[in-house]
């Protein structure tokens, strides 16, 4: 075994002991969950910020007489009209990953119609004239998300039925359950079929499918006879829940959807044993909720996007829970997702842009009104009941929502917080607002971003980070998980291997510092951002100990700016930067490189009238160089990447605004 090898081993090692200490112990402390975040809930009684949830079909035919609501339920007619007469899955059609329904430009989702696509009607949503032509896997995600659509087409047709009584809606719904609980083992698998699946492309899409199938179901409860509902349970359900059970044996976002559709199964039949398998089996619903959302109430996957993801896998679970009247079993799981969706508000920058840590897809933006008028029905907040009380939806028809509280909401600001729990940090003071982002819980999602970090100065994007684009991408793996896309320290071009915790050494309102002793089998890094006199500070130290003799390593570092750099005379094109470093570098493009020694200034002109003078200091001479990199697509930014000729660094970069022209121009 060579001594690379072994550090190798002795690191994965080290990373597997990190994960596995204290299992024994509750992995995230959250000790009055119906309490947290309580400014940005509604409490329909002192102490309990839930809502029971009805289902009132009599009082929902009264409301639908109203003129107000004609508009919205003959457009609901119109589309599911429309869908039943002119579309139909079919049994040859494979269902391939949404991911993969992306431009192979840019990466960036296609644009998706009912309509089964042609050779060249395809069209990106960031050029739609030019077009893009169809391969056997587009086609494949295509009918992925048709036959996701037409299951809650399915839905649609049933409450059409519970509000009209026209049989028309519900021996259509009831229909496709026949058609799917006859064909079931009949849809073409992939050459090497995916675990948990049979007629769709992964386990999280067979689990969602289900849940939309179940609902149908259950809306047709007083509709298809006993032996009918026996045979979509024998033929569909009970199948599609017994393979589901076979996969994602551990914590996960997927495992949630799972978990939730046999839950509901287990509901609608009344099925003790598989709701105590669901529910409370090994990584059921409860151990998903215990393990999974941290102590900050952020899912332990880290991409923000995965908080109402994962909400949206069991909010269907407890609606069900209180319509079946076994609600109070779920109380505590309940409280704990409320706050899964309540608490990237308190992460937000000022123009309501989230942070992007983790592989997530583009940027989040909250508050997400349409988003907080769903949860409402369960979980009451000022946001969601404020959209709810305008909104035309099944959910209002059925259970109209209570009025909003007093006057119009504002969110409470954004202030400096520790999330040790989610290894994240908020800092917010002069002006500044600083997300920090120094290890990972997991390495599901995750990128080699480690001790990455994002800035805005008075609302204006300082430095960010894009997120990814669809998984299917090339882009994805080549370029947006990877260290060069990230504002990161580096060894040899390179940044994180693996994934690890981090150690968070200091915090106060103002700093906030971490470590990453275990960065890759040759490195070590630590960060320190402070807020100082109006400026923000970033310390950034990183090391490759163990070299063997002879090898030369390079420490670096990578910043990544939203602004317009007013480049120096003494840069020089550098058409060779990308060919001695790893592979992406070669997004790198137009890079050229000066050398400095000890301090290297810029200006760098930013939207509104901010100009920001940014620093660089190191011992000794170093090279910068400033490129042009892919930014979320399709646009692109401006990069610098610093490197010695040293194993060992500390860069500090000083971002300082200029007098007088720190404040935006109106």
């Amino acid at each position: 075994m060579t001594d690379r090898s072994r550090r190798w081993r002795l690191f994965l090692t080290a990373t597997l002991a990190t994960a596995l200490a204290g299992a024994d112990e509750p992995r995230f402390s959250r000790p009055d969950p119906a309490a947290a975040l309580g400014e940005y809930k509604v409490y329909t009684q002192p102490g309990d910020p839930l809502r029971p949830v009805v289902e009132d079909w009599e009082g929902a035919r009264r409301r639908a007489a109203d003129p107000a609501w004609d508009d919205w339920v003959a457009a609901r007619r119109a589309e599911v009209d429309d869908w039943m007469a002119r579309r139909r899955d079919r049994v040859e059609w494979r269902a391939g990953w949404h991911h993969d329904f992306v431009s192979p430009r840019d990466g960036s989702f296609l644009i998706w119609t009912a309509d089964e696509p042609g050779p060249d009607t395809l069209r990106s949503r960031n050029d739609p004239v030019t077009p893009v032509a169809l391969t056997p896997t587009l086609h494949a995600a295509w009918v992925g998300r048709f036959r996701t659509t037409n299951a809650s087409m399915m839905g649609e047709a049933a409450r059409l039925f519970r509000l009209t009584d026209e049989r028309a809606y519900a021996d259509w719904a009831a229909g496709q359950l026949d058609f799917y609980t006859a064909n079931y083992t009949k849809f073409p698998r992939l050459p090497k079929p995916n675990p948990g699946t049979q007629m769709m492309w992964q386990s999280l899409d067979e689990a969602t499918i289900l849940t939309r199938f179940v609902d149908a179901a259950r809306l047709l409860d007083g509709f298809a006879e006993a032996d009918r509902k026996r045979a979509w349970l024998d033929g569909l359900f009970r199948p599609q829940c017994d393979l589901l059970a076979q996969t994602r044996r551990d914590i996960h976002n997927i495992a949630c959807w799972q978990r939730s559709a046999a839950a509901q199964v287990a509901l609608l039949y009344h099925d003790d044993a598989l709701w105590k398998q669901a529910v409370d089996g090994p990584f059921g619903v409860r151990q998903q909720v215990r393990e999974g959302i941290t102590g900050d109430y952020l899912w332990y996957e880290q991409s923000l996007g995965y908080n109402t993801y994962t909400a949206s896998a069991l909010m269907p679970l407890f609606e069900a829970a209180w319509l079946a009247g076994r609600a109070g079993e779920l109380r505590e799981e309940m409280l704990c997702v409320q706050n899964l969706i309540l608490a990237p508000m308190a992460l937000r920058f000022p123009d309501g842009r989230l942070p992007t840590p983790a592989d997530q897809n583009g940027t989040g933006r909250v508050p997400n009104r349409s988003n907080l008028a769903d949860a409402a029905r369960l979980f009451p907040n000022p946001i969601g009941l404020e959209e709810a009380a305008g909104r035309r939806s099944w959910a209002t028809l059925v259970d109209p929502s209570p009025a909003p509280p007093g006057d119009r909401y504002v969110l409470p600001p954004v202030v400096s917080r520790d999330l040790e729990s989610s290894r994240m940090a908020v800092l917010a003071a002069d002006g500044w607002q600083v997300f920090f982002h120094y290890g990972q819980l997991t390495p599901s999602h995750a990128q080699a971003e480690a001790l990455n970090f994002e800035a805005t100065y008075r609302g204006v994007d300082v430095t960010h980070d894009p997120g990814t684009v669809g998984y299917g991408s090339p882009l994805h793996k080549g370029w947006y998980r990877t260290a060069p896309a990230h504002n990161v320290p580096m060894v040899d071009g390179r940044g994180q291997v693996g994934w690890d915790p981090g150690e968070r050494s200091a915090f106060s309102t103002t700093s906030i510092a971490a470590a990453q002793p275990r960065y890759g089998p040759d490195a070590t890094a630590s960060r320190r951002l402070a807020i100082e006199g109006g400026r923000l500070v970033d310390e950034a130290t990183v090391e490759a100990p163990h070299a063997n003799a002879g090898d030369s390593h390079h420490a670096g570092l990578t910043l990544h700016v939203q602004g317009r750099v007013e480049i120096p005379e003494s840069f020089r094109a550098d058409p060779s930067f990308a060919e001695s470093r790893p592979d992406p570098f070669r997004h790198w493009k137009d890079a050229r490189t000066a050398t400095s020694t000890d301090r290297a200034e810029f200006v760098v002109a930013y939207p509104k009238g901010v100009r920001i003078r940014v620093v660089f200091e190191t011992p000794g001479p170093f090279r910068v160089t400033l490129a042009n990199t892919p930014d979320a697509p399709p646009k692109r930014r401006e990069s610098f990447y610093l490197e010695t000729d040293a194993p060992k660094a500390v860069f500090r970069t000083t971002f300082e605004p200029l007098e007088g022209e720190g404040k935006p121009r109106p």
